[in-house]
């Protein structure tokens, strides 16, 4: 097979004319506190890599002081517990700062390409924010979040949530190929009809239609439209209809001009989903 890599970092088979990706997820971050939270997440990663791969997976146990009572210790015993899962070697880093900070720069300095955090829902139901949903508006890659009620692992079904506005990042539409392949997965997208409009029909409809066959291929299932004037409530009851084990959304996708409702779908799903989220950012 020929391939070329374009401008936008994407690979196609020259004989086909189509995304060729290969390894696009290479390198997995949990952040890991040692609580059954963080091992939910750790669990969720090592099944994600599957033990046919070679990808790399980077805990970040991050504290307020440089100091930490017996932390390699810890880590080795982590180490231990899944060295016949994975065929990489888990790798261990210690940081002082701040959660969003460090992982942000663990993120940066070990080229990671998928941060896998697990989250459990507000007891007060007014909390509209939390670290998980702050990390999720400010990566640079993708992040999966995976909250405290899942299941356990499984990924046959994935939903892509779009809006009415066109698709301008195709390099996330790679990202979801990537993921879909590696679980043959088929993807479902789903929009919301929360307000008035034309839904379906108009030329920005059309255009993303092309971009999710041509970019999804064979693994792009269908496209519902629903009406609900609750954005969260459609989906999670689309997600229980239809059996999904994985949401995804692109927050990357939204027009950078001044709206009320940007960063707030992101939020509440990330603190209200049922099964787990990948924002492909």
């Amino acid at each position: 097979m020929s391939c070329f890599s374009s401008r936008s970092g994407i690979n196609f088979d020259a004989q086909n004319n189509k995304p060729y990706i290969m390894d696009k997820i290479s390198t997995l971050l949990v952040p890991f506190d040692f609580s059954p939270l963080a091992e939910k997440a750790l669990d969720y990663a090592v099944d994600f890599i599957g033990l046919k791969t070679n990808m790399k997976l980077v805990l970040v146990h991050i504290t307020e002081t440089p100091e930490s009572d017996n932390i390699n210790t810890r880590f080795e015993e982590i180490k231990l517990k899944y060295s016949k899962t994975l065929r990489s070697p888990m790798e261990c880093i210690h940081k002082a700062g701040s959660l969003t900070d460090s992982v942000l720069e663990v993120q940066k300095n070990q080229q990671i390409d998928l941060i896998i955090m697990a989250t459990s829902a507000p007891s007060d139901s007014s909390i509209t924010k939390s670290n998980t949903s702050e990390l999720v508006k400010v990566a640079d890659c993708p992040v999966l979040v995976v909250p405290n009620t899942s299941d356990d692992f499984q990924l046959k079904n994935i939903a892509l949530v779009l809006g009415k506005d066109e698709i301008n990042n195709k390099e996330a539409l790679s990202t979801l190929l990537d993921v879909a392949r590696k679980f043959n997965a088929k993807v479902h997208v789903l929009t919301i009809e929360n307000e008035p409009g034309i839904y379906g029909y108009s030329s920005t409809d059309e255009k993303n239609e092309n971009l999710l066959e041509y970019y999804l291929e064979s693994f792009y299932k269908d496209h519902m439209f629903i009406e609900n004037k609750d954005v969260v409530e459609g989906i999670s009851q689309y997600v229980t209809e239809k059996e999904i084990d994985l949401i995804t959304i692109l927050p990357s996708n939204h027009d950078k001009k001044n709206s009320p409702s940007k960063g707030k779908l992101t939020e509440a799903l990330t603190l209200q989903s049922k099964v787990p989220l990948l924002a492909i950012n």
